[in-house]
């Protein structure tokens, strides 16, 4: 599955797991802030978001643990990396 793809077609829902703090510093438009110690708590609402979840941080590093998790869930999910990439592929939509 192309990642940028789905991004820029606006399928799915971006769900960014850095903190609080970090994502009020700035984050990618229309996304939801679940902080990845969070990710297990909240599985049910993660269940009913819009598939596939597009999980972004600072680096790809917490992204990558929520989607281990959640894709042991079975809940459809890609590592986009870094919020600033996948801010520049929905900016790109425009």
């Amino acid at each position: 599955m192309n990642i940028e793809k789905i991004i820029k077609e606006n399928r799915g829902t971006i769900v960014d797991v850095r903190t609080y703090g970090e994502f009020s510093g700035g984050n990618v438009v229309d996304s939801i802030n679940i902080p990845l110690n969070e990710i297990p708590e909240r599985i049910e609402e993660l269940k009913n978001l819009k598939s596939p979840l597009i999980l972004c941080c600072a680096s790809g590093g917490r992204s990558g643990q929520a989607q281990h998790f959640l894709s042991q869930n079975g809940i459809e999910c890609y590592n986009g990396g870094s919020w600033l990439d996948v801010n520049y592929y929905k900016s790109q939509n425009k």
